[in-house]
């Protein structure tokens, strides 16, 4: 039962690391106690994406009349929408169990703790436990769960996190969401889009609070314009679950105030999945609840390994997949180079989207350096108006002195697609000039970066 290198987890850091692994010629195996495709392909990046689109064809729907079509009457069948969205997710995993077995890795089905020797046990459903030997390295990325707060504990039916979220029996006819991060404002938008009464609670000033001030707001302003209740500097004291739903007291700046709803979804971040799995004995350490690594994944015992949502750094899926390229590559000899976190996108799928990537303009203007600031509307776009999608902007920071892009800032329809052009210009080290002479296809939505850059110096057209 010897590997070169077995992968604990199968989401997408620890499945894209066994695939890596096996092509580079290491015997591997991948630890798993429930589906492939860990969190992300399940219960969560993918069978979201499905329900967001869910939501959106039914807008399109209910505003046919704005393009010229009549249509009677649309309904949103809820327990439909959930199934599409499981039969998605259950799809996705079976690709994964066929890229397993295209790589010649071998699935460890059950719960896997680490030893010390670089060995692993793993418990199945029938209580059988079998040890296997890791001979080059043992990597976990057994990732992340919902974060529960004291005062808000999850019960899986009246307090809930992203989870139950998706495969509820029945549609909410009010929802209060706690926490405005990409997973609260994603399923406020998919349950308001289908009819649900929705109220939004952030303990900050600005929902979605890790973006650019200006995206927040306008995201605030199109949840607002869409029936979204929007409550900032705002905190849930405690859920009243007695009776047949749920009164939430909420502490807001004017006093406490008092909200009935069906359902409160819990969607205040996520824990990493470090209990429990053996890092004591083996003697891992752990800080404020992540592993500790060096630039390659290398926890602080020798053929240990940790990538993901386990390690400090953005809990995301495409980070995760990368690391966990990077960590294997390192092992096989490659000497590639460590993953650039100031150039990490972030994208949000509500509806209109949200992209990002590097400095928001306070931390720019924290830095000391002198800036230049581009922002190009969506209302001056051709193509965003004939897509009746006129909300949002581009918004891109730029150092004056070098020209260099040090942050964009996109929301709006399709931006999570434009996001990609600025990663790799920024890894180009493209300047804002250069920017402006590429030539973009007219008419798109991603005119609107040539044309925020040519705003941020004084060359632009159509504005």
């Amino acid at each position: 039962m010897n590997y070169d290198i077995i992968v604990v987890g199968s989401g997408p850091g620890g499945y894209v690391t066994a695939i890596r692994a096996s092509q580079l010629g290491f015997k591997t195996a991948i630890v798993e106690r429930e589906s492939l495709g860990g969190i992300c392909l399940n219960w969560g990046c993918i069978p979201t994406k499905a329900l967001l689109k869910s939501a959106n064809v039914f807008e399109y729907l209910t505003h046919a009349s704005d393009y010229g079509i009549t249509v009677k009457e649309a309904t949103a069948d809820f327990t439909a929408m959930i199934d599409r969205s499981r039969g998605v997710a259950n799809g996705m995993s079976n690709g994964i169990q066929f890229l397993m077995k295209k790589n010649k890795i071998d699935v460890l089905k059950g719960n896997g703790v680490i030893k010390a020797g670089k060995k692993v046990s793993v418990t199945d459903e029938a209580g059988a436990t079998t040890e296997y030997t890791a001979d080059k390295a043992l990597i976990i990325a057994t990732g992340a769960r919902s974060r529960e707060l004291p005062n808000l504990p999850q019960d899986g039916e009246k307090i809930i996190g992203y989870r139950q979220a998706m495969t509820l029996k029945s549609q909410p006819k009010k929802l209060v969401v706690v926490g405005s991060g990409a997973i609260g404002v994603e399923f406020a938008y998919f349950y308001n889009a289908i009819g649900t009464e929705v109220t939004i609670v952030e303990y900050l000033p600005n929902i979605v609070p890790v973006e650019d001030e200006e995206v927040s707001k306008q995201l605030e302003k199109s949840f607002k314009k869409a029936g979204i209740n929007v409550m900032t500097k705002a905190s849930v004291e405690s859920v009243d679950t007695s009776g047949k739903g749920c009164v939430v007291t909420i502490k807001t700046e004017k006093g406490e105030e008092k909200i009935e709803c069906d359902v409160v979804l819990s969607a205040v971040g996520i824990q990493a999945n470090i209990e429990n799995i053996g890092l004591e004995e083996v003697g891992i350490i752990v800080d404020k609840g992540r592993i500790l690594t060096n630039e390659y994944y290398q926890t602080n015992i020798p053929g240990y390994y940790a990538i993901g949502d386990v390690i400090p750094g953005p809990a995301l899926a495409h980070v995760a997949s990368a690391e966990g390229i990077i960590c294997v590559e390192q092992l096989a000899g490659h000497h590639p180079q460590p993953l650039d976190y100031g150039n990490i996108p972030g994208c949000t799928y509500c509806s209109p989207e949200i992209a990002s990537v590097g400095m928001t303009e306070k931390e720019a203007e924290e830095s000391g350096l002198e800036i230049k600031i581009g922002k190009f509307p969506f209302s001056a776009s051709g193509k965003a108006s004939a897509a009746g999608a006129k909300d949002g902007f581009v918004k891109l920071i730029f150092d004056a002195k070098y020209g260099e892009i040090l942050g964009a800032h996109m929301i709006g329809a399709n931006v999570t697609e434009m996001i990609a052009e600025i990663v790799a210009i920024r890894k180009l080290e493209t300047t804002g000039e250069e920017l402006i002479k590429t030539v973009h296809p007219h008419p798109t939505m991603s005119e609107a970066i040539m044309e925020a850059a040519a705003v941020a110096y004084g060359e632009v057209i159509h504005l």
